[in-house]
């Protein structure tokens, strides 16, 4: 029999970004918040000198223990799914802070474009366009009414960037809060090659302080030291924003906020159409407890917000057969294929040296940004010359054609090791009817509970839109000089075992229609009407860009609604 626990006004399942803003936000209003993060608890001061690529980046200290809880994966529903059991593709948080604590910190904002992409794309191009699996549809808000969220989200982390100067991006009501980061000798490369082929750069939007800043809430933060320990890293200089040193602290300092780690959720209880608390495990303890509460909001990570709805039998669950249900539809990914590599016979590059979001980016070939009448494809993706440090283990960078071993790999290995650069496009991924989430039928977790099944692989849309982006990626390499550019030819099925970027979305999308949506745009469930879920899941399709940016604005719309809901009962739209 599970201990039941005095009623809380909000409990959060998962402590990260969405988490954390969600606290913070709710707690200065006076409500009693209660966070339940199954990781550690985490500090700036863990990493203190803890530059450390095998434990962190090769050894994955930071992630999810895959012999405790893991995905499995098929490629189409005629092969049998497998679980994940090594990190490849990408990399599950786990921990206070969550993923936000190991990110990049490249920090966009989605284009006009995305959030009404079937309108504009049949507006413009006809119904045709669209091909017949392909699941795309309008978000049910539109990027003028997200963007005041976005300029919080900025304010919050202390974003430093520069104007997108393309005309195809949204308008900003206020500048970044902090400068661009500086632009090393390859940057400034990459953005006279794409100047003098007529393109649109600009440095890219970084959560890592250009310099030191002090935000709305009063939390002041030191300037990126340009360590290059960002992606799978926390930072020990607080530099790098993440919920750890940004939001957290606000809703403790308010008193209103409890925070108890080692804390496995595994149902939303709910009776009579309405959530009344979560039932978890103290995985120090092995003991069930019942959190009560008015409000429930899962802030967890896009599987762990499918499962538990699947697991507590809320919404309806999505039939790939009928293209009916909600809860699973429009899993997506991203196309991280559309790369290139150039290397220089008689120019050097210290690209050891960085930060996460270190770089310039262009998005003449993101969203409709260009003409798609004669392309085989829709939407684009962003292309960037990244400098985020490049550590020794993971990258040993040779020409095509060099063996794999031997005295030839060793002299190329030597001549190139400081010699290269990649110029790379990060391209959207659409939604098609048969891709989706689920719960496996065969595999369980330690608790004996259904592990999320994963269905998705690459389609034409994707093979067709990763050549196209590696072709203009090698253009810019060869007009920055380079001697030799190796670049993508054709994009195979999708990997599971490579790592390629922790951006999954979809599975609890947004929109307008209760039968095509599982939440409104203020995040509510239709379903169970004090039911919240924010997140990459609430992406309706996945766009040419990092999710953070876009996961942090829905955050702050969602604890606008959440308040709504408190005045007003029902659903807030």
């Amino acid at each position: 029999m599970a201990r039941k626990l005095p009623k809380a006004d909000v409990v959060l399942v998962g402590v990260g970004w969405t988490g954390g803003i969600i606290a913070s936000e709710l707690t200065k209003k006076g409500l009693k918040v209660v966070g339940l993060e199954r990781g550690k608890e985490r500090k700036t001061e863990d990493y203190f000198m803890v530059h450390d690529e095998l434990r962190y980046a090769l050894r994955y200290d930071l992630f999810q223990d895959l012999s405790k809880e893991t995905i499995t994966f098929r490629g189409n529903e005629r092969i049998r799914a497998l679980p994940m059991r090594q990190y490849g593709s990408f990399l599950l948080g786990d921990g206070l802070g969550g993923a936000g604590v190991h990110w990049n910190g490249q920090t966009y904002r989605f284009l006009p474009y995305d959030f009404e992409i079937r309108s504009k794309t049949i507006e413009k191009y006809g119904q045709n366009k669209i091909p017949a699996e392909m699941s795309i549809q309008d978000w049910g808000i539109t990027y003028d009414q997200l963007e005041p969220y976005y300029d919080k989200f900025e304010k919050t982390c202390g974003i430093s960037g520069e104007e997108n100067p393309h005309p195809g991006a949204g308008k900003r009501s206020d500048k970044f809060p902090t400068p661009p980061m500086k632009k090393s000798p390859a940057i400034k490369m990459f953005e006279t090659a794409a100047k003098n082929l007529k393109l649109h750069p600009y440095m890219m939007p970084s959560a890592n302080l250009s310099e030191s800043y002090k935000n709305p809430d009063g939390i002041s933060r030191a300037a990126c030291q340009y360590c290059g320990y960002c992606e799978r890293f926390g930072c020990e200089y607080g530099a790098k924003a993440d919920p750890v040193v940004t939001v957290i602290p606000v809703a403790k300092k308010t008193g209103n906020f409890e925070i108890r780690t080692h804390s496995h959720v595994r149902r939303i209880l709910h009776t009579g159409g309405k959530a009344t608390g979560v039932l978890y495990v103290d995985t120090t303890t092995g003991e069930e407890i019942e959190q009560p509460a008015d409000i429930v909001v899962l802030t967890s990570y896009v599987f762990s917000n499918v499962r538990l709805l699947l697991m507590s039998g809320l919404g309806r669950p999505y039939d790939p057969t009928t293209g009916t249900g909600v809860i699973g539809k429009n899993y997506a990914y991203q196309v991280m294929k559309g790369n290139a590599v150039g290397f220089f016979n008689n120019k050097e590059f210290s690209t050891f040296a960085g930060a996460g979001s270190l770089g310039m980016v262009l998005d003449d070939y993101n969203g409709d940004n260009f003409d798609h009448s004669n392309l085989g494809f829709i939407h684009g993706g962003s292309i960037s010359l990244t400098q985020t440090g490049l550590r020794p283990i993971q990258n040993n960078p040779v020409p095509k054609g060099t063996p794999a071993w031997g005295k030839e790999f060793k002299q190329q290995s030597l001549k190139y090791a400081n010699r290269f650069l990649s110029v790379g496009g990060q391209g959207s991924s659409m939604p098609f009817k048969h891709h989706y989430l689920d719960l496996d039928p065969t595999y369980k977790d330690a608790f004996g509970d259904p592990l999320i099944r994963i269905t998705f692989d690459f389609e034409d849309q994707d093979r067709k839109l990763a050549v196209f982006l590696a072709e203009k990626s090698a253009q810019i390499l060869k007009e920055m000089g380079a001697n030799h550019v190796d670049s993508l030819k054709e994009l195979g099925p999708y990997d599971i075992t490579t790592y390629q970027s922790t951006h999954n979305t979809g599975g609890v999308i947004m929109g307008a229609d209760p039968s095509t949506s599982a939440v409104n745009n203020y995040l509510q469930m239709w379903d169970v009407d004090n039911l919240f879920v924010v997140g990459a899941a609430n992406f309706a399709h996945n766009s040419g860009y990092n999710p953070t940016g876009t996961v942090g604005a829905l955050a702050y719309r969602c604890a606008e609604g959440i308040d709504k809901y408190r005045q007003t009962g029902g659903q807030v739209v």
